[in-house]
């Protein structure tokens, strides 16, 4: 978990003696309810005043997409795709298909422009594995953004070439059996 102290891009007078290399962090569980985990953490990042972006590729249903970001304070914003439905299976129609290549494409450019020092792309790797977002794209979205952001990236089964070039991989388990 990080949080940083001063972001880069903010207009300070406080100079850090190094610079802060954000972190790739790696949310996996072979069971879907670990979100709460992920969010408290961005939450706490957002309110010690750090910008926080929380990107749900697989949700939609609200009517909301990147254009319209619900604002959880004034440091956190949260956005799905804009879809009718939650994507559950890897066959999208062509709409579908569009809607989630632009929150993709809109998820690089914000991350480029470094406005945010911690962004969470949700379910990024059943995004991968339905084959919705190449891998291949993903990685080199990561090895291109700005040093100083932290990624956090969540799902099950996440791939091999993210697990490598995560800094911190939390494997989510069940502890006790029914």
């Amino acid at each position: 978990m990080v949080a940083q102290l001063e972001s880069p891009n903010t207009n300070s007078t406080v100079t850090l003696p190094h610079s802060v290399e954000g972190l790739v962090q790696v949310f996996t569980s072979s069971h879907r309810n670990f979100f709460t985990s992920v969010m408290a953490q961005a939450l706490r990042i957002a309110g010690q005043g750090t910008s926080v972006l929380v990107v749900q590729f697989l949700k939609g249903g609200i009517n909301q997409g990147h254009d319209k970001p619900i604002q959880l304070g004034q440091n956190l914003d949260w956005i799905r795709c804009d879809l009718p439905r939650c994507i559950d299976t890897p066959h999208l129609d062509e709409a579908e298909n569009q809607a989630l290549q632009r929150l993709w494409q809109q998820t690089q450019n914000v991350v480029y422009e470094g406005k945010y020092s911690l962004v969470v792309l949700d379910e990024l790797s059943l995004a991968i594995n339905f084959g919705l977002i190449p891998e291949a794209d993903v990685l080199a979205f990561l090895a291109k953004r700005p040093p100083h952001i932290d990624i956090i990236l969540t799902g099950p089964e996440m791939p091999k070439s993210l697990l490598d070039v995560a800094d911190q991989i939390t494997e989510i388990r069940r502890s006790h059996r029914p």
